[in-house]
This record gives C-alpha cells, structure tokens and sequence, in this order.
C-alpha cells in the first residue's frame, strides 16, 4: 500500500498536467476560446443597450486574447462568450463550459481550493447603497430594516454571518442578480443593498434618480477580483498572467480604468467619477494573485 501511494499521486499529478495542456491544446485546435462574462455587473462586465459585453473586465480581456493567439500562434482567435451567474460561474469553470472568467469574481481562500486565479485586476470594499434620506450609515444602522443581497456572493455569506453574530437584528432578502437587487432598492421593498462598492456605483449609474442613492459604511471586508480558469491549467495561467502583469505596469490598464470609472459610461453616459484607490495604484505597480478573505 505504501509503495502504491507514491505512484497514484504521480498518476494524479500526470493527469493534472495532461489536462491543462489539453485546454491550450484544444484552443490551438478549434481556434475558440470559452470566456464567461457577467450580464449586469456594471462597469466591469455587462450588455450595452446593443446587448454587446463591454466593461473594464472585458476590454482587459480582449487584450489578453490578443496575448493568447499571439503565444499559440493563430492567425485568429474566436472568442465564444458564455453568460455566467454569481451561483454559477465556478462550475462552468470547473465542468469545462468556460476557459476563463473575468467579470467581477473575488478571489478568496475558500475559492481558490476550488479553481485558479489570475492576477488580480482591481480591489474592492463590501458596502451598502440606501436611498439618500434613509437614515442609514453603516451596517449597524439596519436594525429593523431589509437588505438585500445577490446569490452567490461574497456579500450574501458576510451579510448573513453578521446578522446571526448580532442577534438576527434585520431581514435579509436574496435576488438572483445585482440588476434584481437594485430594482428591489428602487422599488422600495428593501431599504438597502449590499454589494462590493464598485459594483453598488455600477448600478447608481444604471438608476432612473442617480442622485436618489448613496454608497455609505465601513467596508465589512476588503476583497480582489481576479479572472477564474481550472486549476490544472497552469500554461494558461501563466500566458493570463504574463499579460495582465504587462497590462499593469505598462499603465495600459489604468488607462482602461480611466475609461470605465472616471468618463462617461453606455448606457446612461453617467460618469461614476471613482478614481483609483491607493490599494490599486499599489497592484497595479506590484501585481500579485494572492487571495484576500
């Protein structure tokens, strides 16, 4: 049995490896590549009113395809994109239906067991939106009140942890999407959302009253968002990160960021008026894809 052990985990290994390489190997081949997008996670990943996907996510990951056909020596690349969910998009990943996903994904501990992460490509803070007059602060302003959260994410397993931790003080709601989420907010039968901030902005500026909402708290926690792939593909891994680290230190991406978070974005041409944190100048000087949460 002893002896058995060493070669099961070679064969293991082995198999891990031929698996990565198949991926690249089957892109090479049919000339596509799977990439999961989001459909309403404004302005990183989302459909314009063309029902295009645009976003600061997906313009980084145009680039990287580029990096991609470049390193495989194609003449072109089709990019096949497949719509993910906050509750899906791992096993996509996992089950081999997406390549790679970039839209608005964090990158934690406890995913990071589950699939690869790229180099991270921004950081985010988990805070509420409330109407302007609503009175509410910060997370211990909602007692007796609703809060909604999407499915999914970071925010919904933070929201309901505190909540059970401070006596179960307000009611939480769950909407399927972040563009549900905030339909709930305007409509008045939750009285605030939680999500990372960047996400909350995204949504303001999808709203009829932009100037109806603001973006309040402490943030609960502080997270990076990186591009998911499985774990066996190391070689295209390795391609991603070579070419979002270039992206980064080359000021490319911080040129991109300009685009989507301090001018005018479709649909509405507001401008979220968010330039880059310290914490992300700091990335993309240093790019790195260690987890935070």
């Amino acid at each position: 049995m002893l002896l058995l052990l060493p070669m099961l985990l070679l064969l293991a290994a082995g198999t891990a490896r031929a698996q990565g390489t198949d991926t690249l190997r089957k892109i090479k081949e049919t000339g596509t590549i799977n990439l999961g997008h989001r459909e309403s996670s404004v302005p990183f990943s989302y459909y314009d009113a063309r029902h295009q996907v645009v976003g600061y996510s997906h313009d980084l990951m145009l680039k990287v395809l580029d990096a991609v056909k470049a390193e495989l020596g194609l003449p072109a690349l089709t990019i096949k994109l497949v719509p993910v969910t906050a509750q899906n998009r791992i096993p996509l990943v996992q089950n081999g239906a997406v390549d790679l996903e970039c839209g608005s994904t964090s990158h934690t501990i406890e995913r990071a067991r589950q699939v690869a992460f790229s180099v991270s490509i921004f950081v985010v803070g988990t805070r509420l939106m409330t109407g302007r007059h609503s009175g509410i602060r910060d997370f211990n302003d909602l007692q007796g009140r609703k809060v909604v959260i999407t499915a999914g994410t970071t925010s919904d397993r933070l929201l309901r942890t505190f909540n059970e931790r401070n006596g179960d003080r307000f009611t939480i709601v769950t909407a399927k999407d972040h563009g549900e989420s905030f339909r709930l907010l305007e409509m008045g039968q939750v009285d605030a959302f939680m999500l990372d901030d960047a996400l909350l902005y995204g949504e303001r500026a999808k709203a009829q009253k932009p100037e109806n909402w603001v973006v309040v708290g402490t943030p609960m926690s502080s997270e990076v968002y990186g591009c998911m792939l499985r774990r066996e593909d190391t070689e295209l891994k390795q391609i991603v990160d070579r070419a979002l680290t270039r992206l980064m230190t080359t000021g490319e991406a911080l040129r991109i960021h300009t685009k989507w978070f301090q001018r005018p974005i479709t649909p509405k041409g507001l401008n979220l008026n968010w330039p880059p944190s310290d914490d992300l100048l700091e990335l993309y000087r240093v790019p790195t894809d260690k987890p935070r949460g």
